[in-house]
């Protein structure tokens, strides 16, 4: 028996990253996922990924910065799979071009706030009612360990997640009568395909368009031994937080940075 048997989720960004591992590991544990991605290529992909595994998933094109297309892809789940158990939404991201806030341009404000909160909002609008219809599940939100810890000087992307970690509260407060669940995961530095193309694979030579957010890898982990982690590490918080293992865990900010916001 699954420790998600039954379940059907919804995972925005699911085409790559943690997400892509994230519903690998869902339907390994009996769940049914919908695999909300951007790029119909990877979405394609990460389908194709879970069905070759024996597990059931369904690719839907969202785009979660248009409402529209929120709307379509929660109403194509109920569509398929005839109800909604857990919400995650963990698609978003930085850009290079973040910065501090008396330089970084206006541009990155919009794109990085629309990306990851709006995002965030957006599938919380659409997808808590069909939650409530289902009697309750669980909303796992990505932040990320920036918003723990005051010293990156990527401030619009601090910005997004460290808003995603109070609408995650007020979710739990707001909800938690209706059964639903809502929690938060803040990775550190998981080696997703994205940080590999923007830091490098190699643990000692930063990729050269890291430009000012290039990070050494090796003395990151020579710092903070936990603090570099893959995709599955936090795909396996998630696995929790989507489980009735987690029933009384709401409302809370788990750190997924091997201590790196402890120190």
């Amino acid at each position: 028996m699954g420790r998600l048997d039954g379940k059907v989720v919804f995972i925005t960004g699911a085409g790559s990253g943690i997400a892509r591992a994230a519903s690998q590991i869902f339907t390994r544990e009996g769940a049914k996922v919908v695999i909300a991605e951007l790029r119909p290529e990877l979405g394609q992909a990460a389908e194709t990924l879970v069905r070759e595994g024996g597990g059931e998933a369904t690719f839907v094109e969202t785009d979660v910065t248009k409402e529209d297309s929120v709307k379509n892809a929660i109403d194509t789940t109920l569509e398929v799979y005839g109800k909604l158990d857990v919400l995650y939404n963990s698609a978003g991201g930085s850009i290079v071009e973040d910065g501090k806030v008396t330089e970084v341009d206006m541009s990155v404000w919009n794109h990085t706030i629309s990306l990851d909160l709006l995002g965030t909002f957006l599938c919380c609008r659409h997808g808590i009612p069909k939650l409530i219809e289902n009697g309750g599940g669980s909303i796992i939100n990505m932040s990320s360990v920036v918003a723990l810890r005051g010293s990156f000087p990527i401030h619009v992307y601090t910005s997004a997640k460290g808003a995603i970690l109070s609408f995650t509260q007020v979710l739990a407060g707001t909800y938690a009568r209706n059964n639903i669940r809502a929690n938060a995961i803040c990775p550190g530095v998981i080696m997703t395909d994205r940080v590999k193309q923007r830091f490098g694979e190699s643990l000692d030579i930063p990729a050269p368009n890291a430009q000012a957010a290039a990070i050494n890898l090796k003395a990151q982990i020579e710092k903070y031994p936990f603090s570099v982690g893959e995709p599955e590490d936090i795909a396996r918080i998630a696995l929790f937080l989507a489980s009735d293992e987690s029933r009384m865990v709401n409302g809370v900010a788990i750190p997924g940075d091997g201590g790196l916001s402890a120190y």
